[in-house]
C-alpha cells in the first residue's frame, strides 16, 4: 500500500467513529481530543506537509479523496482536517530551520489559522510586532501553531507591492501565544470550532512569516507548484462533496421505511422522489468528474512546469465551486424530498443543510469565483493574485 492509499484508507477506517461522535462535534462546538489525536496519528492533518519534514507530500486528487470521505460523515470533521491539511502547506514557503522547528520536531502538531489579512505587522528589527483579531479561525481550539494574515506596516503605513496592493504576510506563532476568543455561535459547521483569535503586540520572527502571493515555495515537487488558494478551494469543494453524499445516504435509508402522511406508498416508491434522487446523483458525479478532471490536468502541468499556468489555476478554481454550488443543490433535494422528516434535529438531513450552506459561504468557493474566472476566459485583464 502506497503513502496516498493510506490516507485514504485511514479516512475510511475513521469514518465509521466520525459519525459516532458527530453528534459531540456539534454540541461541543470543536472536534473532539479523540478525532483531532486520531487525525494526527494518521497523518490526515500533515498530508500536504513536505516529506522531508516528515509529511505526507500528497497529490491533490488523494487530499480530495481524503477528505471527502471524512466529510461524509461529519462536515465539521471533515473541514477541521482541510483547515490543518492545507495549513501544512505554509511548510514548504518557510526558511528549513524554521519549517523544521514548527513541523518536523512534533510528528503529530497540528496547524491553522486565517488567511485573510486582518491584522497589522509592523516591520521591526528581525521579524514583525504584530497585533490583531482574526474571526473563522477553524480548529484553533487544537492547534499547537497558529498563522494569521497581517498588513506590513513601514514608516508608520502600508508596504504597498507593485501592483499597489497591500503587502500582507502569515505569521507564524505557537498557540500559547494567542488568545482565542469564543464566538462560534453559527448555522453550521458548528463542530469546527471557528472561533477569533487574537493577539496583541507579539514579536514574530522573520522566519515565521510568509506571503502566498509574493514568495515562491522552497520545495520543488508539483504539490507546491499548485497556489495555496486554490488547495483550500478544493479542499472545501471535498468537504461540500462529502456533505452532499451524506444527504443522498439519508435520504435512501430514509425512504425506504418512511410512508408520508396520509399516504400509502413508501417514500422510494414514489416517482418524484426517484427523479429527485437520479438528478442528485447525476448532478454530484458530473461536478465531482469535473473536479477530479482539472486536478489531473493541472498535477500534470505541475508535474512539466516549474509554475501552474494561470488558465489552469482557472480552472481548479471553477471546478472547486462549481463543485460546491452543485453539492447544495443536491443537499436541497435530498432535505425537500425527505419531507418533514428533514427539520427535526436528529435528521442528519438538516445537519447536512446547515453545513453545506456554511461551505458556500467560503470566499475560496463562493459564486464570486465564477466572475473572477469569467474574466479570465474573456481575456480580459485581471488580478489573478488570489487565484
Amino acid at each position: 500500500m502506497t503513502a496516498e492509499d493510506s490516507l485514504e484508507s485511514t479516512a475510511a477506517g475513521l469514518a465509521p467513529r466520525v459519525r459516532e461522535l458527530a453528534e459531540e462535534t456539534e454540541r461541543g462546538r470543536r472536534l473532539p481530543r479523540e478525532l483531532v489525536e486520531a487525525f494526527a496519528r494518521g497523518g490526515i492533518f500533515r498530508m500536504l506537509v513536505p516529506r522531508r519534514f516528515g509529511g505526507g507530500e500528497a497529490g491533490v486528487a488523494t487530499m480530495i479523496a481524503t477528505l471527502e470521505a471524512l466529510s461524509r460523515a461529519d462536515g465539521s470533521a471533515g473541514w477541521c482536517a482541510m483547515i490543518g491539511a492545507t495549513s501544512g502547506v505554509v511548510a514548504a514557503y518557510l526558511p528549513e530551520s524554521d519549517a523544521r522547528e514548527i513541523y518536523g520536531t512534533d510528528p503529530h502538531v497540528v496547524s491553522g489559522g486565517v488567511f485573510a489579512p486582518h491584522g497589522r505587522a509592523i516591520a521591526a528589527d528581525g521579524g514583525y510586532r504584530s497585533s490583531g483579531r482574526w474571526p473563522f479561525a477553524s480548529g484553533c481550539e487544537h492547534c499547537g501553531w497558529l498563522m494569521a494574515g497581517a498588513v506590513v506596516i513601514e514608516d508608520g503605513k502600508p508596504r504597498l507591492l507593485p501592483s499597489g496592493m497591500p503587502d500582507s504576510r502569515l505569521m507564524l506563532f505557537p498557540h500559547s501565544q494567542a488568545k482565542i476568543v469564543d464566538t462560534w455561535n453559527v448555522s453550521g459547521l458548528r463542530g469546527t470550532g471557528s472561533h477569533d483569535l487574537e493577539i496583541h503586540d507579539l514579536f514574530v520572527p522573520a522566519g515565521r512569516s510568509t506571503s502566498i502571493i509574493t514568495d515562491r515555495p522552497r520545495e520543488q515537487g508539483p504539490l507546491y507548484r499548485f497556489p495555496v488558494f486554490g488547495l483550500l478551494a478544493l479542499g472545501g469543494a471535498a468537504v461540500a462533496l462529502g456533505i452532499a453524499r451524506a444527504s443522498i445516504d439519508e435520504l435512501v435509508r430514509l425512504a425506504a421505511a418512511k410512508v408520508p402522511t396520509g399516504g400509502r406508498r413508501r417514500l422510494s416508491e414514489r416517482g418524484v422522489v426517484q427523479t429527485e434522487l437520479a438528478q442528485a446523483e447525476a448532478m454530484i458525479g458530473s461536478a465531482r468528474a469535473f473536479l477530479f478532471e482539472a486536478c489531473a490536468q493541472a498535477w500534470q502541468a505541475a508535474s512539466a512546469a516549474s509554475e501552474l499556468p494561470i488558465a489552469a489555476r482557472a480552472r481548479l478554481r471553477l471546478a472547486a465551486t462549481h463543485a460546491t454550488v452543485i453539492s447544495a443543490k443536491v443537499v436541497d433535494l435530498m432535505y425537500n424530498a425527505g419531507g418533514g422528516t428533514s427539520i427535526y434535529a436528529g435528521s442528519p438531513l438538516q445537519r447536512c443543510f446547515r453545513d453545506v450552506h456554511v461551505v458556500t459561504q467560503h470566499v475560496m468557493v463562493a459564486r464570486a469565483t465564477l466572475e473572477l474566472v469569467g474574466r479570465i476566459l474573456f481575456g480580459l485583464e485581471t488580478d489573478t493574485s488570489m487565484l
